[in-house]
């Protein structure tokens, strides 16, 4: 074994984060974890920093930096592109929420680093110009969302060529069969109650709503070079069956595996190949499973996935406003401001009115996010009058 994958990690206190930190320690002599970032967490994130003896961090919310019990606590967005960007590290964890890890996941792809990604919404408001510049500075970018992750291993050893659809699979999330005259009743801590997966607040949102579904048909789409309209999506309540990949002879390839982010976190980490975490995570048993189980998406009930695979074939800047509406509109039905029935409502009024423009480099997407996210607070205003 060769030295150690050096790792540092952008929300490093949020779900996925503490995840990765576990398959770090399930994985010794495999990992030096040179730097840690969060966003307000400053009591676990100095924690996690004493656990594997990380020097620098960065926190966010500080608005300077500051050095506290022995560790350096950089400060603000300059503090996470350090971290980042500064730190030594072979790979990034990107683990953000929403469009905080942009400008620190743009400065490692510039300073060469590999990414293993997991904020959907940086590929999908700037998919295209961020993969080209991956491709530029010869950095690998590598999904550790279960569905994209799938996706990526039934494509091991495959010719690009040979593939004709991707098929993502949903669990439907808490209310894939709650009559929908309930839904203005929904609450968030009902939403945030998901039946198979353990989630930070915001994707545990969108994954009620499929909007998480919606945003990763646009993420496939600039990972695996595929047309949004060849990537399909399948109701699979039992989430054992993550993904699929259908090739030009009509076969299909599907990754299996119990619920568990571990084992794609683990697949995005190994710089070299699979890592030995089979003792930390539960295996499949497919003989005592229950049947497994696929369907129709009803877009009725789930408006927001049909919107975002009308964005996903709009491109442009259109990704970009749905991310910005859509951060607005959770944020303010975790803040009881706004019904559960209402959130496709704002997001769709601003996809509707939002002026369009173009996009020619990458932080022109932070442009057109903020855009929607002002446009999506004004929705909401209008709501509460």
């Amino acid at each position: 074994m060769g030295r150690p994958t050096r790792l540092a990690i952008l929300g490093s206190t949020g779900s996925i984060g503490t995840q990765a930190l576990g398959v770090v320690e399930a994985c010794p002599g495999e990992f030096d974890v040179v730097g840690l970032a969060a966003g307000r967490n400053l009591d676990l994130l100095l924690e996690q920093a004493r656990r594997f003896g990380v020097e620098r961090v960065a926190l966010a919310a500080n608005e300077r930096s500051e050095n506290i019990a022995g560790v350096t606590v950089l400060g603000g967005d300059s503090g996470l592109i350090e971290i980042a960007a500064g730190s030594g590290a072979d790979l990034v964890l990107v683990a953000t929420v929403g469009a905080g890890g942009f400008a620190p996941t743009v400065a490692a792809v510039e300073a060469g680093i590999d990414i293993a990604l997991a904020s959907k919404e940086l590929l999908v408001m700037s998919g295209q110009l961020l993969m080209r510049h991956a491709e530029a500075h010869g950095v690998s970018v590598r999904p550790v969302d279960s569905e994209h992750s799938a996706v990526w291993q039934c494509l091991w050893g495959e010719d690009p060529a040979s593939i004709d659809r991707i098929i993502l699979t949903a669990s439907g999330g808490p209310f894939r069969e709650v009559p929908l005259g309930e839904f203005a009743r929904v609450t968030p801590s009902r939403a945030l109650a998901h039946p198979t997966w353990e989630m930070g607040p915001k994707v545990s949102i969108d994954s009620a709503t499929l909007m998480n579904k919606g945003l990763e048909v646009i993420e496939a789409s600039w990972l695996f070079g595929m047309p949004a309209d060849r990537v399909d999506v399948l109701i699979h309540p039992q989430s054992i069956v993550h993904s699929l990949v259908e090739f030009i002879d009509g076969s299909q390839k599907a990754q299996l595996g119990v619920p568990d982010m571990r084992i794609p976190i683990s697949c995005a980490l190994g710089m070299d190949g699979r890592l030995p975490i089979a003792g930390h995570a539960p295996r499949l048993d497919l003989a005592g499973s229950a049947d497994l189980e696929f369907e129709e998406p009803d877009l009725d009930r789930f408006p927001l996935l049909d919107l975002a695979r009308r964005v996903a074939l709009e491109g442009g800047c259109a990704p970009a406003l749905l991310v910005g509406a859509d951060d607005a509109a959770v944020e303010a039905f975790l803040e009881e401001r706004i019904r559960f029935d209402q959130l496709p409502q704002v997001v769709a009024a601003v996809l509707a009115d939002a002026p369009r423009g173009d996009m020619d480099q990458i932080s022109d997407a932070l442009d057109f996010h903020q855009q929607g996210y002002r446009l999506a607070r004004d929705q909401v205003r209008r709501l509460n009058r």
